[in-house]
């Protein structure tokens, strides 16, 4: 017999540090990443999450072998079409191939319930990309209704910040006029398929960009001043609700008071290149740690006070192969090796979880189907 350990230091006292042990639940998602040749199996990540039931995971694909890994955990799971795929979908043919190859076989034991057709695609500037979004969504969406899975998975798309024009004040939020035609078809379809409206929103960057302008105490929900709306006289202590504000206020302008917004990702690098000003672990630790206190709290926006945000924080690992600068890498709450990246400076942790040769054996089998 053997054994082997798998450190999983706790995240829930460090964010909890004012209660006994708390949880992560439901009301919070987190999006794991695989761009990195050192990461754990996804087993393990499965053992991982569990631990801090975390039961909301975003994919950026379909990877089988997580599927597999997380059968019968009632993990809930956004999977994602790469906008490689977006012309390929438009395609009913091949949407349904798709769909009935890699997520029908899996419903039965993983819980799919969205699929995200393509990323940030406005940033791109490929105007065909833009083009087959739409389409791209509807084809998916009536493929999934015609194989009858429609009421279990729902279809939308992840937009960067960028699709803003005005993001303040946020009473005064706009598309950019590039865009209209193109969102004013999507917001349509969200509107028919009652799906969210996903935002990858960052403050970092806005700090990043204008560190003399920006205040970091605002951007890191620490107390501050805030800041007003002079048109709706709502203060804002922090500005990822001003942004998620925002947004629901572009969408208002173009005739839509019935669709939800969703942050589909935010986060804070805890390293970065000499010119990422304010990229360290102590800042996002206080992000991710201040955040996670609000979405415990189940705190609206100042203009949604009643609508708890619904929010998935990048990322589950530091990723050692993504292009870009040095933060790109390092958005991670854990190490590869299952360490928490930073400390939010309070004492606690779950102990090292020992498994034998035969626990291991069994774990393969719940899970694996093998």
């Amino acid at each position: 017999s053997f054994f082997f350990i798998v450190p999983f230091d706790s995240l829930l006292f460090l964010w909890f540090p004012d209660s006994s042990v708390q949880t992560l639940g439901l009301e919070v998602g987190i999006n794991y990443g695989q761009i990195a040749n050192n990461l754990p199996s996804p087993a393990r990540v499965s053992y991982l999450l569990r631990s801090l039931n975390i039961s909301r995971v975003k994919l950026y694909d379909a990877d089988p072998n997580v599927l597999l890994a997380f059968a019968n955990t009632n993990v809930e799971f956004i999977i994602g079409l790469g906008n490689e795929y977006l012309q390929n979908m438009t395609d009913p043919i091949k949407a349904q191939n798709w769909i009935q190859q890699r997520v029908q076989p899996y419903l039965t034991r993983t819980k799919i319930t969205c699929i995200t057709v393509g990323n940030e695609v406005y940033k791109t500037y490929d105007h065909q990309l833009w083009s087959n979004l739409l389409p791209a969504m509807q084809t998916v969406y009536n493929t999934l209704v015609n194989l009858g899975l429609d009421k279990q998975v729902t279809v939308t798309t992840a937009h960067s910040l960028d699709i803003l024009s005005v993001s303040f004040p946020p009473s005064a939020g706009a598309f950019r006029q590039d865009l209209g035609e193109y969102l004013h078809g999507i917001l349509n379809f969200h509107a028919q398929v009652k799906s969210p409206f996903l935002i990858n929103a960052y403050p970092y960057f806005a700090y990043k960009d204008k560190p003399n302008e920006v205040p970091l105490n605002y951007v890191l929900f620490q107390p501050n001043q805030g800041t007003m709306d002079p048109n709706t006289n709502l203060k804002y202590d922090n500005m990822l609700f001003a942004q998620i504000d925002a947004v629901y206020s572009a969408i208002k302008a173009m005739g839509h008071t019935d669709i939800e917004v969703r942050i589909s990702e935010t986060g804070w690098p805890s390293r970065g290149d000499e010119n990422e000003v304010g990229a360290t672990p102590e800042n996002a630790g206080l992000y991710n740690g201040n955040l996670l206190r609000r979405i415990e709290e189940k705190q609206g926006t100042p203009a949604k006070p009643n609508v708890p945000i619904d929010i998935y924080v990048f990322a589950l690992f530091n990723e050692n192969q993504k292009p870009g600068p040095t933060s790109e890498r390092n958005y991670g709450l854990f190490y590869p090796d299952g360490t928490p990246v930073y400390n939010i400076g309070v004492q606690g942790y779950l102990p090292e979880l020992i498994y034998s040769s035969a626990t291991t054996n069994n774990v393969r089998k719940a899970f694996l189907g093998n």
